[in-house]
């Protein structure tokens, strides 16, 4: 449909291939619930903006406006979801000749201190910490991000992304967010990654 761009992608993996980060319950909840929210309203978005009343726009509020400033959070709940997906269900062991392992290692240091400096955004962040190359340095850099659309990098490309919101995680570790991180990370694809950073 003209008016419906926005579409909920399938899970690229079984629920066997996260058992050991989220139950079956936490991904459907997140997945059907959450990110398929996130495609309805960015459709609903999409087709209302379209009939809002433009010359009643301004700075303070406006149904347009307010559409507007909604319209980049949902898109990019989209992408950072789609990612999250996408680079779960491996088992987080990182092959040395992959390019994006390469890269972490020259960029970090170490790709334990990558995956140190990650735990650690992902701990401070409200909402995601993303591993994304930064399109000034060219380098890999984790991002944190409070909000979908808030901390992100004009021309940023995202090559990992967890989501620490407590909807992601709570049901399962209850306020123990340092032990869902690890698990994530012990859980990362990272051929999946990997294809997204050579892409």
């Amino acid at each position: 449909m003209a008016d419906q761009p926005y579409t909920l992608p399938a899970l690229p993996w079984d629920a066997d291939a996260v058992k050991d980060v989220l139950s079956e319950e936490v991904v459907n909840w997140h997945h059907q619930k959450h990110h398929n929210g996130y495609v309805a309203k960015a459709n609903e978005i999409e087709t209302g903006s379209k009939t809002a009343d433009k010359s009643a726009a301004n700075m303070n509020y406006s149904e347009y406006g307010e559409m507007k400033r909604r319209q980049s959070f949902n898109l990019s709940g989209i992408i950072l979801h789609n990612i999250y997906w996408g680079v779960m269900g491996g088992d987080g062991s990182a092959d040395e000749s992959l390019a994006v392992v390469k890269k972490l290692s020259e960029d970090f240091g170490s790709f334990e201190a990558w995956k140190e400096d990650f735990a650690a955004v992902a701990k401070a962040s409200l909402g995601w910490a993303i591993l994304a190359v930064n399109p000034l340095t060219g380098k890999l850099e984790n991002f944190l991000c409070d909000f979908h659309n808030m901390g992100a990098v004009w021309g940023a490309k995202p090559v990992a992304a967890i989501d620490v919101f407590e909807h992601a995680y709570y049901r399962d570790y209850g306020p123990d967010r340092a032990a869902y991180i690890d698990a994530f990370i012990g859980n990362l694809n990272w051929k999946a990654i990997n294809d997204l950073y050579e892409a």
